[in-house]
């Protein structure tokens, strides 16, 4: 009997090295790809490196016919559309996921909205594009037409040389709030409904009220999983193409002005990339490869703010 129990435990710790093995095999695997990317990237953008240097960052002239290259107007404008579509998003995500992980609904209720909130994940881009053409553009238009007729001394408001058309940065934004906003709902309900009900028994046993009890303990104990849907949110912001191409209005010129056309990295990629050739290829991908750094440099500053939070 023992020696049959002996081996047991032994098959079992086996088996638990195994796992332990196969779970680093598929990590590393996944830093590999990671890497592998990173490294063919850099490696097709070395000419453009070569020739702009660090200076292709800063300079505003998009010009292929004369080889002159710089990425400014598209990092300004995968910045400002990305931040837009949190400042819309992240209130209306994370009030999404208390609605559906408290008991504000009846559970048949929940179910539903959490079926169609995940539901608009699953639509492609470009019916997101479409819609925005044919639908958002025209309403932006006509909201942008009455802000800037009143607000228009406001550099931020103010009328562009071309005109309000519905396309630009703010639309972008917009659409992108709509697009990400499943993936904060989604992720955030997950870390409120995971807190342990001791954590909500607890705080209304020292007289907590309801608001109370998720404004105080709730959204703090859940802080590290709202953060992570943020920032996984903007990683998908700042790399959306179709839609976002179809409705910035592809303009690479800086302008302040929320209902101006502007940019991406990814829209110009998207835009340029099947036509070029010779340097502009390697331009191109000298911007993929800064938008990979701006990436890896969000989830890093999201990384540092959990690790302080929980310190906390």
């Amino acid at each position: 009997m023992q020696a049959s129990l002996k081996k047991r435990s032994e098959i079992e710790k086996s088996l638990d090295r195994g796992f332990i093995w196969l779970t680093r095999i598929f990590a590393l695997s996944i830093a590999g790809v990671l890497l592998w990317i990173a490294f063919q990237v850099a490696v097709s953008s070395l000419p453009a490196i070569q020739a702009f240097g660090l200076g292709f960052l800063f300079q505003t002239t998009w010009n292929p016919v004369q080889n002159q290259y710089g990425v400014l107007p598209q990092i300004y404008g995968t910045l400002v559309s990305s931040f837009i579509g949190l400042l819309i998003a992240v209130p209306i995500g994370v009030g999404t996921a208390i609605l559906l992980s408290e008991n504000f609904l009846p559970k048949a209720m929940r179910v539903v909205l959490v079926f169609l909130v995940e539901l608009l994940a699953a639509i492609p881009s470009v019916v997101y594009g479409i819609w925005g053409i044919f639908v958002l553009s025209p309403v932006i238009r006509g909201i942008g037409s009455s802000v800037s007729s009143s607000l228009g001394f406001l550099p931020i408001f103010a009328n562009p040389e071309s005109g309000i058309t519905g396309r630009g940065m703010f639309t972008a934004g917009v659409i992108l709030a709509i697009m990400i906003l499943p993936v904060i709902t989604a992720i955030s309900r997950d870390a409120l409904i995971s807190l342990p009900p001791s954590l909500r028994q607890a705080a209304v046993g020292l007289g907590c009220t309801r608001w109370e009890t998720i404004i105080q303990v709730l959204i703090p104990a859940a802080f590290s999983g709202i953060v992570s849907a943020v920032m996984l949110a903007l990683g998908r912001a700042m790399g959306e193409t179709m839609a976002v191409t179809m409705l910035i209005g592809n303009s690479n010129d800086i302008n302040v002005s929320l209902f101006a056309p502007s940019n991406t990295i990814s829209s110009l990629l998207a835009s340029q990339f099947a036509e070029a050739g010779g340097l502009q290829v390697s331009a191109l991908m000298y911007a993929a490869l800064v938008l990979f750094l701006l990436t890896l440099l969000v989830n890093i500053l999201a990384e540092m703010i959990v690790s302080r939070v929980q310190r906390i």
